[in-house]
């Protein structure tokens, strides 16, 4: 049997995947079973930062795995506590907690409120957490909880209780949801899964100001936000708020699984020994891929990413068939005439990855995507677009 025919045979069926197997990739290029090329506009979903077998990247790991690949969190390693620090004090924070995925990052960012409220209030006192609608945190039982998104919730209740969900950029709706029952907020500043909306500032100031007011804890989902990819380290900064508590994880450690979870003055100490663990979270590798990518995130990288961000913007909406563009940087969220999966598969009969998000196509290459290749894949898009 063929990939795809052990793939249909062995794995749990949970992926609609297009009809193409990639066997190989370097920068943002891809190619097929048969040798076909490809120009990737997605990056495995805003993973691969620097794009594919960077050398310099691969180096840093591969060092790593040949010094030490893997010691439990019962002992100290040095990529670790370097990555702490880096993270740290590049974003502003206090201290960090790692794991392996998005969805553990925010799982760890849920509890971590809970236990803050119930030192501060009592246990049970004050549980509730207000998030919005059409958000999506994740895919275990509690970020499920937390995702805003009414049909993800079906056939896998009960589900843990305490959440509530507000309609985005409705600040009179948030007042009344976050209430003294609750503990904090939790926003994604631009919601990817959602459709590549991002929220309006003056409505997150605001929301920022409404926690300080009421005592709860302002928290912050940058999984697919952050690192870069919306053209400054972290999504925040462009909306002038100091979060509590922030996650990140996908493009972090640049194509391998690390998640991380930031805690900011007022809840730096509240995760003490044996409130929270995981067993390959801070892996050693993990954190050599990250301390990489995130020293090669400087202030030109970052500058790059705008620059490219307005001229994806620039030839978009110029592009027959495009009804609105959104998102931020190198985050790009297309509503057009045709259906988007329509797009998405002509696009890559044609040698072009893009990605869907709701009813939009959706766009995430590498940060440090060469521009030939970036107006290549766009000269593919746009007359995807124009039908």
């Amino acid at each position: 049997m063929n990939t795809q025919e052990l793939t249909r045979q062995y794995l749990a069926q949970t992926y609609a995947r297009y009809p193409v197997t990639f066997i190989r990739g370097q920068g943002s290029q891809l190619w097929d079973e048969a040798g076909k090329p490809y120009i990737d506009l997605g990056s495995g979903i805003a993973v691969n930062t620097l794009g594919l077998a960077d050398e310099s990247w691969a180096a840093a790991v591969s060092a790593q795995l040949t010094a030490l690949a893997h010691t439990s969190n019962y002992y100290y390693t040095q990529p670790q506590a370097q990555l702490a620090q880096m993270l740290c004090e590049r974003a502003g924070m206090r201290r960090v907690f790692f794991s392996n995925s998005g969805a553990e990052a925010n799982e760890c960012m849920l509890k971590a409120a809970r236990k803050w409220a119930a030192d501060r209030f009592g246990e049970g006192a004050r549980p509730g957490i207000v998030t919005l609608k059409n958000s999506f945190h994740g895919r275990t039982m509690m970020t499920l909880a937390a995702t805003g998104q009414e049909e993800m919730h079906r056939d896998f209740g009960p589900f843990p209780q305490g959440f509530r969900y507000a309609e985005a950029n409705d600040l009179e709706e948030m007042k009344a949801k976050a209430d003294s029952g609750c503990c904090a907020v939790l926003l994604e500043l631009v919601q990817g899964e959602g459709g590549v909306v991002a929220l309006d500032k003056a409505y997150v100031r605001a929301v920022e100001a409404l926690c300080r007011e009421r005592d709860l804890l302002l928290l912050i989902d940058e999984v697919q936000t952050g690192n870069g990819r919306t053209g400054t380290l972290y999504a925040f900064e462009q909306y002038g708020i100091e979060p509590d508590i922030f996650s990140t994880a996908k493009g972090l450690a640049g194509g391998l699984p690390l998640g991380a979870t930031l805690f900011g003055p007022r809840t730096a100490d509240v995760m003490d020994p044996g409130s929270h663990g995981s067993t390959f979270g801070g892996n050693p590798a993990c954190c050599a891929g990250a301390l990489h990518v995130l020293s090669r995130l400087d202030a030109a990288c970052l500058a790059q990413v705008r620059e490219k961000g307005r001229y994806l913007r620039e030839r978009l909406n110029a592009a027959p068939g495009v009804l609105d563009i959104s998102g931020m940087g190198l985050m790009v969220g297309i509503a057009a005439k045709r259906p988007a999966k329509e797009i998405a598969n002509e696009c890559l009969e044609r040698g072009v990855v893009v990605l869907t998000a709701k009813s939009k196509v959706r766009l995430l290459p590498a940060l440090n995507i060469p521009m030939d290749l970036l107006a290549r894949g766009l000269d593919v898009l746009v007359e995807a677009l124009r039908g």
